[in-house]
């Protein structure tokens, strides 16, 4: 049967014509009240229902963004243990990271309050996108012969293809907010300079950004996004800074790394009054953005009569995984669900699974705050992999203390099966996943294999954070028969350990 969608116009009066392209048989002018619309998508022979005010002006999905986001902090009985100050050891104070972030950043990374209104500003710019839609992937059901039904929550309609504007706006918003004129940032893969190059343009930000060398050199057009939003990009490591020039002076040929990127903008940021730091992922205030997604997909998954029996997402600094699965836990920690939530991350850079839980630096050259977290050590460089921006040494703090209470589990998964999931999806579910999500898919496949053995029905919800059509130039490899599987070095790894800050 061919698919079929109905979408509602723009506007709405009482009586509005709705017209169809493609292959719409049987449908005709259809005249529409003021009250609610039953959109129905038919795909494959599986219906998607929910409802929709009419009366909104700009009607793109089956629920209402979500007005607040999520602060997981509040509901945890015991509290994750504070940032330390990078040379007194002592709690950091919200003084210290005034030379980094605006006020509004610092409340929200220390906050204790359950619910953060969404800034009306930040609304709007939302709604460019969001909401977001919920698929079941009932094609890979197929292609798999598994009794399980499988969900995906999918990022990637952003302007910038990922879930990362979720942060990128409201950081920008903030910063414009007290008068800040320059941010700078770092990015592995992009997606994360790209977002922040989107959001700065929207607010009248110089942005800079300072882009793995690695990825800056393979993968030209994320650059060229950047720049067409504004910013300003460099590979790191680079000479502009002495934490990038240290590094060159060492391995000129290093392929650069997220923390000796790190460096380099909290170096600028530091040494210039009119200019602030954005991060794309581990902070408290970037998981907290991003629970905008979890908490959309708890009211479709509810629109589905469904409930999630385990949710999957793949993890890197951990925003995305944070994002889908934050909500989905206070529920879960007040008992009215309780399904396994998974996070899988890269065998060639498995912080949660092989990594140690101490406080070390988020960044190579030792500038930032001390964060108890899982980390494979600062100073870690992992192989050029093809996993996106899952690259980072250490896993955001919230995720590793979650983890470490026992509320969460964790794999790692070598590429080679991760891109063998990828072309599965992608010639089933017609979507090409960016290399980070390609993990959750391959994680997502191996639990509906499982299914298919045991005949379990269970309902697999997995986080698909964003398109592949940057990321190409890894498929090429994968299709030629030339990726190879690199795991971890054990002995990179105690090398990298044994220079993680003893801290009593």
């Amino acid at each position: 049967m061919a698919s079929q969608l109905l979408l509602p116009p723009n506007q709405f009066t009482k009586s509005a014509k709705v017209f169809f392209t493609g292959d719409c048989q049987g449908l005709s002018d259809l005249t529409l009240n003021r009250k609610l619309l039953q959109a129905t998508r038919v795909s494959n022979g599986f219906s998607l229902r929910a409802k929709a005010d009419l009366r909104s002006t700009n009607n793109k999905s089956l629920v209402e963004i979500p007005k607040q986001w999520y602060n997981l902090v509040a509901d945890l009985s015991v509290k994750p243990p504070p940032p330390l100050h990078p040379k007194t050891f002592e709690p950091i104070k919200p003084e210290d990271l005034s030379h980094l972030f605006p006020n509004e950043l610092i409340k929200q990374e220390a906050t204790q309050e359950r619910f953060i209104d969404i800034p009306e500003e930040v609304l709007e710019i939302y709604k460019l996108w969001r909401p977001t839609p919920l698929i079941r992937a009932k094609r890979l059901e197929k292609l798999l012969q598994t009794p399980a039904r499988i969900y995906f929550k999918y990022e990637g309609g952003s302007p910038a293809g990922s879930h990362k504007p979720n942060t990128a706006v409201p950081q920008a918003y903030y910063n414009a907010k007290e008068g800040v004129k320059n941010v700078v940032t770092e990015t592995g893969a992009g997606q994360w300079g790209s977002s922040l190059a989107f959001a700065s343009s929207l607010f009248g930000l110089d942005c800079e950004v300072w882009q793995v060398a690695n990825s800056y050199h393979t993968k030209p057009y994320r650059r060229l996004m950047m720049q067409t939003w504004g910013a300003k990009v460099h590979p790191s490591p680079s000479d502009l800074t002495e934490a990038g020039r240290r590094i060159l002076e060492s391995d000129p040929s290093s392929p650069g790394s997220l923390g000796i990127a790190i460096s380099e903008a909290v170096e600028v940021a530091a040494r210039n009054e009119d200019t602030k730091y954005c991060l794309g992922s581990v902070l408290n205030h970037v998981l907290l953005h991003q629970t905008i997604i979890g908490e959309e997909c708890i009211q479709q998954m509810e629109n589905f009569g469904e409930t999630p029996d385990l949710i999957i997402g793949c993890t890197g600094g951990g925003s995305n995984f944070a994002g889908l699965s934050f909500p989905f836990i206070r529920e879960k920690l007040k008992g009215k669900i309780n399904p396994v939530i998974r996070a899988v991350e890269p065998s060639a850079c498995p912080s949660l699974t092989k990594g140690v839980y101490a406080y070390d630096f988020g960044d190579t050259a030792g500038l930032t705050p001390l964060m108890k977290m899982h980390t494979l050590g600062h100073d870690f460089i992992p192989d050029p992999i093809h996993a996106g921006g899952l690259r980072y040494h250490g896993m955001a703090p919230l995720i590793s203390h979650v983890y470490e209470q026992g509320f969460m589990e964790a794999i790692s998964i070598p590429q080679i099966e991760c891109f063998q999931g990828a072309i599965q999806f992608a010639r089933t579910e017609g979507i090409i996943p960016a290399p980070e999500p390609t993990h959750a898919i391959a994680a997502t496949i191996r639990e509906a294999l499982r299914c298919k053995e045991t005949g379990e029905a269970k309902v697999i919800l997995m986080a698909m954070c964003g398109h592949g059509h940057f990321d190409l130039a890894s498929y090429d490899k994968y299709l030629k028969g030339e990726l190879i599987d690199l795991s971890f070095s054990e002995e990179k790894i105690r090398e990298s350990l044994s220079k993680v800050p003893h801290v009593v």
